[in-house]
């Protein structure tokens, strides 16, 4: 045995040791079991793919001392239900999407998109480094629970419809499944937007209850079966450029633990975050190729003029925080100041690396 070979022997062996005689004590005395709750049906490629994985990585993480068991949407409540349920200890812990409480809070849409707002690194890099989590912690701490990021759908698509829009007058009357600070925006353009969970989006689309959905990109929406009905997929996705999932968890569960295990709870929901927006960006493009070559969908631009209008429209919603209470006042100016700052640096980075190698 070598040198070097021994010394890690030596060393590894020993951890082994520790831990064997270790781990019956902390199992005994300090595992706790949560529940978590999803917005997702359960391993829906993406979301709920991600809350599993979450799930998975909480317990390798903390050595087992917290367990915790995903009930996917409608096995305990419903997936726009999981704020209540963490908040109210009916769950531990939830996985879902910020823009889903604008009934409740209206700035919780800031922490998962905002239309023509921060890509998915500019959105971290905002959380991380500009301030976003401070916020975030303020505006969720009146429910009682602690919010994370913990995955990332990336840039999202414009939506399907059963019918081409050809200009902003198409838009009229529109009955389209659209959550969020973007249902707000196309209401200004005369969409009328309805919020509904996940799992009831396909059925809605086929009873003719609406006429389009956007949901999150190629991977996830080719597991929802939405081309099968709706053939017309649009591009960009103004409305939600970003799309981070959160993690959520009630405070009173959070408080007792050791600060090491909420370290590394917290490390998990940073890997699964990064993690995640890789996958979906891997998977995307292959789910893309496939929709369009294989399955009978057309991608289509959105009109100018309906760009044009969006833009205008987004900057009316987001006025209205201005004139706002103090929160959704600070929340707006932190992410202004993000915006600005991303702006000015893209216009020499990315976008012009992009737009330098598409020619």
């Amino acid at each position: 045995m070598t040198r070097t070979n021994r010394r890690t022997f030596i060393t590894t062996g020993a951890l082994a040791g520790a831990g064997a005689i270790a781990a019956p004590h902390v199992a005994r005395a300090q595992t706790v079991k949560w529940r978590m709750v999803t917005s997702w049906p359960k391993n829906l490629p993406g979301p709920g793919v991600t809350a599993q994985r979450l799930a998975d990585r909480i317990a390798q993480v903390t050595g087992g001392q917290v367990e915790v068991e995903l009930h996917a949407a409608g096995e305990i409540v419903s997936g726009l239900e999981v704020l209540d349920a963490v908040s109210n200890g009916t769950a531990h812990i939830g996985h879902t999407a910020s823009f889903f409480w604008i009934g409740k809070m209206a700035a919780a849409a800031f922490f998962t998109t905002v239309p023509f707002g921060l890509t998915p690194l500019e959105h971290i890099a905002w959380i991380e480094h500009g301030g976003g989590q401070a916020l975030w912690d303020e505006l969720y701490a009146p429910f009682g629970v602690k919010p994370f990021m913990a995955g990332n759908s990336g840039m999202q698509m414009g939506g399907w419809l059963k019918r081409e829009i050809t200009s902003l007058e198409d838009l009229k009357g529109l009955k389209f499944r659209i959550p969020g600070l973007g249902g707000k925006m196309l209401a200004k353009l005369g969409v009328v937007p309805m919020v509904l969970a996940p799992s009831q989006i396909l059925q809605s689309l086929q009873s003719g209850t609406i006429e389009g959905t956007e949901f999150l990109g190629p991977w996830s929406d080719r597991a929802a079966g939405f081309y099968k009905v709706a053939p017309y997929y649009y591009w960009p996705g103004f409305h939600e450029p970003n799309g981070t999932g959160e993690c959520i968890i009630n405070a009173a569960a959070w408080a007792p633990l050791s600060d090491d295990v909420k370290a590394a709870i917290e490390a998990a929901c940073r890997a699964e975050n990064i993690y995640a927006l890789a996958e979906t960006e891997w998977q995307n493009a292959a789910a893309l190729e496939d929709l369009t070559s294989n399955r009978g969908v057309q991608l289509k631009q959105w009109p100018a003029d309906v760009m044009t209008e969006a833009r205008a429209a987004a900057e009316e919603v987001m006025q209205e925080f201005a004139a706002g209470s103090d929160i959704e006042q600070r929340i707006l100016a932190s992410y202004r100041i993000m915006q600005a700052r991303a702006k000015d640096w893209s216009a020499v980075s990315s976008e012009a690396f992009l737009g330098s190698r598409n020619g």
